[in-house]
């Protein structure tokens, strides 16, 4: 089969299109015809040697799909060959064919492209488990995303917004935040020219937020815990700007806050099958609705994976970069 290979490790130039073997589907697994992926964060880390995928799974690039049931292993009943399906995986997406854990693979709603599909399940099942499971956040209450452009951040906005939270959110261009807001957002800050933590002050008169959702980690964490009210929670989901920091604890101890971090890859299959099932029960109603939808930036054919990965590393994208598999 097609697909991407890298020569080392390295900038985008080390990703190629070659040959792989085709994967075979064990006990449990379907074996699918893929037809998009998408570009995540975690994919530049695993290409520049930082992120390397969990034992047992594919060293190929790509944490989700959507795309065509091909066959299927020992144990799989309900699907049938050619049926639309998405969901999570922990490798393998950029290619011709990929496999799927049958109780992670969801069928592709009436209407919905693969594309569209393909840009659903790392983003909005992030979202779900960081802003909502762990951050808890409740209608009335304030939220801060960070990275408001982002695939994440494109769908935490909606998806706060949907239960009626109070939403702000950072981006690093007036471009972003205008149509950052126009996803249902309060008020974008641009953290460029404006610091983010006087702002929130400014705009909740000194309030702060309950949850804060955060992608950056050291360079953020004094600001961050500055502009959470008391009893407020910080959910750690990426360390963009860096890992290690000193804080003063006595910001965390006298407002009793909660500090949060979140991985995804790395969690057990029983952990990742509960939490498809936490989406589809919550969230995938209202993205049918059309309540919600996916934002996808621009769609790349898979032979110009190159490209995709220099336009995620520039900071262009608002919302996901779409890989299409032909």
């Amino acid at each position: 089969m097609k697909a991407v290979i890298q020569s080392g490790n390295g900038g985008p130039q080390v990703l190629q299109l070659g040959e792989a073997a085709d994967p075979e589907p064990g006990p449990g697994q379907l074996l699918v015809k893929v037809r998009a992926t998408a570009l995540n964060r975690a994919d530049t880390m695993q290409r520049k040697g930082m992120y390397p995928p969990p034992k047992g799974e594919s060293e190929i690039l790509g944490l989700e799909l959507a795309g065509e049931v091909e066959a299927w292993g020992d144990g799989v009943e309900g699907f049938s060959k050619g049926q639309g399906v998405f969901g999570l995986v922990g490798g393998g997406g950029y290619a011709q064919y990929a496999l799927i854990d049958k109780d992670m693979a969801m069928p592709i709603p009436d209407g919905w492209s693969f594309a569209e599909a393909a840009a659903v399940p790392e983003v909005y099942f992030t979202a779900n488990e960081t802003v909502f499971v762990l951050g808890n956040l409740q209608p009335g209450e304030a939220v801060l995303i960070h990275a408001g452009g982002s695939g994440v951040g494109t769908a935490a906005i909606q998806m706060a917004h949907h239960i009626g939270a109070k939403v702000y959110f950072t981006a690093g261009s007036q471009d972003k935040i205008e149509r950052a807001t126009a996803l249902g957002a309060d008020a974008g800050i641009n953290y460029k020219t404006h610091d983010f933590a006087e702002e929130i002050n400014r705009l909740t008169g000194g309030e702060g937020v309950d949850v804060v959702e955060d992608f950056l980690g050291a360079s953020y964490l004094s600001r961050n815990l500055s502009v959470l009210r008391p009893g407020g929670r910080l959910i750690l989901v990426a360390l963009m700007g860096g890992a290690k920091c000193e804080v003063d604890l006595s910001t965390v101890m006298r407002k009793r806050l909660q500090v949060f971090g979140s991985v995804m890859r790395s969690r057990s299959l029983e952990d990742k099958r509960a939490i498809t099932a936490r989406f589809q029960q919550r969230w995938l109603p209202p993205l049918i609705e059309g309540k919600i939808k996916p934002v996808i930036d621009s769609v790349f054919p898979l032979e110009e994976v190159v490209a995709a990965h220099e336009a995620m590393e520039a900071n262009k994208n608002f919302g996901k970069i779409i890989l299409s598999v032909d």
